[in-house]
């Protein structure tokens, strides 16, 4: 069993900077694909970005140049740094991991998720 808990949400000012941490269980951490997803209120789950056990990252478009993902292996954690946050962006910010092999880019790929965590960015 995989089990995720973020943390670091909280309500910011449109501009600020935010870091969201993912506490991972078990030994497989190190092994798994590891994303980030925002979901909006009234609005469908969406990718953020992701970071792979090599340590390429891959970002969406509208995050890119502003978000970083990093993963400190040691500590279990990932680690989801956001810069110039906009109001729009407001949102409960989960963590998941996919097993090796499977299509970053599916929902479905991802067996494991966290609780999410709130960011409330304010204009």
């Amino acid at each position: 069993q995989v089990r995720l808990v973020e943390s670091g949400g909280g309500l910011v000012q449109a501009g600020d900077s935010l870091r969201l941490s993912c506490a991972a269980s078990g030994r497989t951490f190190s092994t798994y694909a590891m994303g980030w997803f925002r979901q909006a209120p009234g609005k469908e789950r969406q990718f953020v970005g992701i970071h792979w056990s090599t340590g390429n990252t891959y970002y969406a478009d509208s995050v890119k140049g502003r978000f970083t993902i990093s993963r400190d292996n040691a500590k279990n954690t990932l680690y989801l740094e956001m810069n110039s946050l906009k109001p729009e962006e407001t949102a409960v910010y989960y963590c998941a991991a996919a097993p090796p092999g499977r299509d970053f880019r599916s929902f479905y790929a991802y067996d494991y998720w966290g609780q999410g965590t709130q960011v409330t960015v304010s204009s």
